[in-house]
């Protein structure tokens, strides 16, 4: 241990902090089964701050669509590949790799989603949050 990292035998005051440990996060499936969604603060229903993380199955992409809002997205862990414009094509998409910052900027088309590997990104965004199709058939 390190000497400028105190233990204390003191709980935290659950009014200064508050925490949820990664084996509580409470993941709620998509009806497909191929994602889950974890609310960690906020409403992404309701107008204001929201931040949800999405677990990507292996294979699972979305079609081209965009969101009213900017939304600030961080990928945890896996490869989230990303791509821009009306027509899906996977084989265009750019990896994200765990780490990575993105930005999905509000009313700008784009797709994506976990190819080989489970992904996992949290998304920070303004509510009410909606996705609109925009996809366009070649």
């Amino acid at each position: 241990c390190s000497p400028s990292v105190r233990r204390s035998s003191s709980p935290i005051d659950p009014t200064s902090v508050s925490f949820i440990e990664p084996k509580d996060i409470k993941w709620i499936p998509n009806s497909a089964g191929t994602a889950e969604q974890a609310v960690l603060y906020g409403d992404p229903a309701k107008p204001g701050l929201y931040i949800i993380r999405y677990k990507w199955k292996a294979g699972n992409m979305s079609r081209p669509h965009f969101h009213p809002n900017d939304r600030l997205i961080v990928v945890l862990s896996g490869i989230w590949w990303v791509g821009t414009g009306e027509v899906f094509d996977p084989n265009s998409t750019v990896p994200m790799r765990a780490g990575t910052y993105v930005t999905h900027y509000g009313k700008k088309i784009h797709y994506d989603g976990a190819k080989d590997e489970d992904t996992i990104i949290q998304i920070h965004g303004i509510g009410p949050a909606a996705s609109t199709p925009a996809e366009r058939k070649p």
